[in-house]
């Protein structure tokens, strides 16, 4: 991870966890993480049911409260969607957009995902951009192909955000609740590939300022080695998400990963 860029570590809740069982975790962590979110993004991305809690509760933390997904237009006939001024109402910060199983369960398409990056963006919410390969296209050697091709599809509805406004999350559909991980030098290799795109669709300062996690079955056991490839500014983290006391672990690792780099950066100087 670049020392320039703050890590994020981004709980995704999924569907799991009542309003109660979010009150609780909620309050586990945040005395747990106080110390800790000035050097990293802690955000914690909850069902519309228990987000109203989740946002009540982290409104005078330093906790990010997030959406899994939204609609990109405001108001209408639209049953069953969620809007961005709704998100914004119950104090959402942030939202996934084009997360995998959105993608693959349910049909969203690159331009659908684009779409509502781009009204998450305009609403002020920080998009949480998914991208990611599935096992079939990656043995097909179409892995490059897919993940670009989402990459631009984005890129090309957004109006010259700057780095800080948006986050692109690198999750290989195959790695995801299957318990198989890519490993930190596949993370790399495609975070980096993602990076050097971003470079030549939004310039080098967009590219170098912009974070990018991943997204995969990380958990506290692999959460270091991945966190130390250069390119990877934090993680998406499902299952190991789902308890507080796995997700505080996995905060501590992106937090001791800011302090590795302070220390390379200060070793460097020296010489």
């Amino acid at each position: 991870m670049a020392s320039e860029r703050k890590p994020m570590m981004a709980a995704n809740w999924k569907m799991n966890k009542t309003v109660r069982e979010a009150e609780d975790y909620v309050a586990k962590l945040l005395p747990r993480v106080s110390d800790a979110t000035d050097e990293v993004d802690v955000a914690v991305f909850a069902p519309f049911t228990s987000l109203p809690t989740v946002g009540r509760m982290t409104q005078d933390a330093a906790v990010i409260a997030g959406a899994q997904n939204l609609y990109f237009e405001d108001s209408g006939a639209y049953t069953g969607e969620v809007s961005a001024p709704m998100l914004k109402d119950v104090g959402t910060g942030a939202v996934i957009v084009g997360h995998s199983e959105r993608r693959e369960i349910f049909g969203e398409t690159d331009e659908t995902v684009a779409r509502k990056a781009a009204k998450a963006l305009e609403a002020g919410l920080v998009p949480i951009v998914c991208v990611g390969e599935t096992k079939e296209e990656r043995d097909a050697g179409g892995m490059w192909d897919k993940v670009s091709g989402q990459v631009r599809a984005v890129m090309e509805a957004l109006d010259g955000p700057s780095g800080d406004a948006v986050v692109f999350a690198y999750e290989p559909i195959w790695a995801i609740g299957t318990g198989e991980t890519a490993s930190p030098e596949d993370a790399q290799e495609a975070i980096g590939q993602i990076r050097g795109l971003l470079g030549e669709l939004g310039g080098e300062e967009f590219a170098g300022s912009v974070r990018i996690l991943y997204g995969g079955s990380i958990k506290p056991s692999n959460a270091a080695d991945i966190m130390a490839q250069d390119d990877v500014d934090g993680g998406l983290v499902g299952g190991a998400s789902l308890e507080a006391e796995s997700f505080v672990e996995l905060v501590e690792a992106a937090r001791r990963s800011v302090a590795r780099d302070e220390d390379d950066a200060e070793e460097r100087v020296v010489e």
